[in-house]
């Protein structure tokens, strides 16, 4: 059972990398050294964060449709854990 989990948490966190990367690389016109100086520079972490973490959506009702409840519990976590990652963000 945990073991199901911590792989939906593991792919979950891996979706988010995905997104932010597909982000900084695709959407952003700038190369992928200058949108993270600009990230860092304006403390936009956060809501290139909120955005990346779309593809969790995706990965959640593909394990729900594949009835693997344990993993899709799992992504439901790694999403819980970026939105706490994007809280802090905001205070710091």
């Amino acid at each position: 059972m945990k073991k199901e989990i911590l792989i939906g948490f593991a792919i979950g966190l891996v979706a988010t990398a995905f997104g932010f990367y597909i982000y900084v690389e695709f959407v952003s016109t700038y190369s992928f050294d200058e949108t993270l100086k600009i990230l860092d520079e304006g403390n936009l972490y956060g809501k290139v964060l909120g955005l990346a973490a779309i593809p969790n959506l995706f990965v959640f009702f593909i394990f729900l449709k594949k009835k693997q409840d344990l993993r899709a519990r799992g992504v439901l976590l790694a999403s819980f854990f970026v939105a706490f990652l994007i809280l802090v963000s905001k205070f710091l």
